[in-house]
Parts: C-alpha cells; structure tokens; sequence
C-alpha cells in the first residue's frame, strides 16, 4: 500500500481533488492499492504499513504544513521510500534542515537533470508543470538531480530512498511516479 500524505491546510478540502486525486490514478494504474492521510494524522501504525510514501502538492498558498514541522518527524526514521512532490519535497527540506525561500513559478519549465536518479531516467532536459511560491535550498548533504533557471526541482537523500520533486509530475510525468511505486515494489 502506498500512503498518499495530504499536506492542504484542512483535511479533505477541494485540492485534493486536484493534488491528490492525480497521484492517486497513477498508484492505482501502476497497480498498488493506496490510502490517503492528512498530515496532521499520520500515525506511526500507517508509516509502518506502507511499502511507501507520497507526500502530495497543495494549492499555491497553501503553506500551513510548513509552520508544523513537528508533524514530520517520522521522515528522520522512515523505511520505506518516500517521494515528496511540491509541498511534499519543501516538508522534506524543512524536515532534515534545509530552508525555503520565495521563488514563484506557474506553468510549464524545463528541468535539467544534473546527477542521475532512478526515477528521472535517462533524459537529459525535460518539460515539467509547476505551481510553487517557495524554493528549497538545500538540506546541504543531499543530491541535487535536477535544476531549472529559477530552483532545485530534484533531490535526493544520499543514504536513504527519499526524493523530491518540485514539479507535478501528476501534471506532465506520470512517469516519476510510476517509477517510484517500481521502487517501492523492491
């Protein structure tokens, strides 16, 4: 099962139609049952469960889960691999101390791979949708994969099977999330 994380500011607000939903079409075509969970209701039990983690976008100004850090301590001790999208990758960042700082961008960017990753594949430039108003600058020891002209779009934990992707990749590359539930599998 893969645990769909639910970062809008209520639960079950209208963006998870438009956040959620996406992701959740994919996990279920590339076969994997899922269940989704508000931020602020993650339990030990449902990251045990998992065989992995999407921690999903919000709506643009849409920042409540970034004053809550607390709610994702779990990441520091998690087993399984998790993907952050968006908001996802920003509760990441903040989580293992990298910072966020104002870096609008609305529509499509093309995303240059830098480093190699298992779920960006073998491109070297790709067209992504984005809908952020905040960047992430680092955490320091991680693997940058991929960069645009405005921010970071890819990361990566060097010891553990975490990743973030600033794009949607719901929008544009479903590809990124079948090839993470491909990781999740193994």
């Amino acid at each position: 099962m893969i645990l769909l994380v639910d970062l809008c500011n209520k639960p079950k607000s209208l963006s998870r139609n438009e956040f959620i939903g996406p992701v959740a079409r994919i996990v279920t075509n590339a076969g994997y049952p899922w269940q989704i969970v508000h931020f602020t209701d993650v339990s030990d039990e449902d990251v045990r469960n998992a065989d992995g983690i999407i921690l999903c976008g919000t709506a643009l100004q849409d920042n409540v889960f970034a004053s809550q850090n607390e709610r994702f301590a779990w990441l520091r001790s998690v087993k399984v691999p998790v993907l952050g999208i968006c908001a996802g990758m920003q509760a990441i960042c903040i989580q293992y101390g990298g910072s966020l700082r104002k870096a609008d961008e609305i529509g499509m960017t093309t995303v240059r791979i830098s480093n190699q990753d298992p779920l960006l594949g073998d491109r070297v430039t790709f067209e992504a949708y984005e809908l952020h108003s905040f960047a992430c600058d680092g955490p320091l020891d991680w693997i940058v994969t991929a960069r645009s002209d405005t921010c970071v779009q890819s990361i990566r934990n060097p010891d553990k099977q975490i990743y973030g992707v600033m794009f949607h990749p719901e929008v544009r590359n479903d590809v990124v999330v079948e090839r993470f539930c491909a990781l999740c599998r193994h």
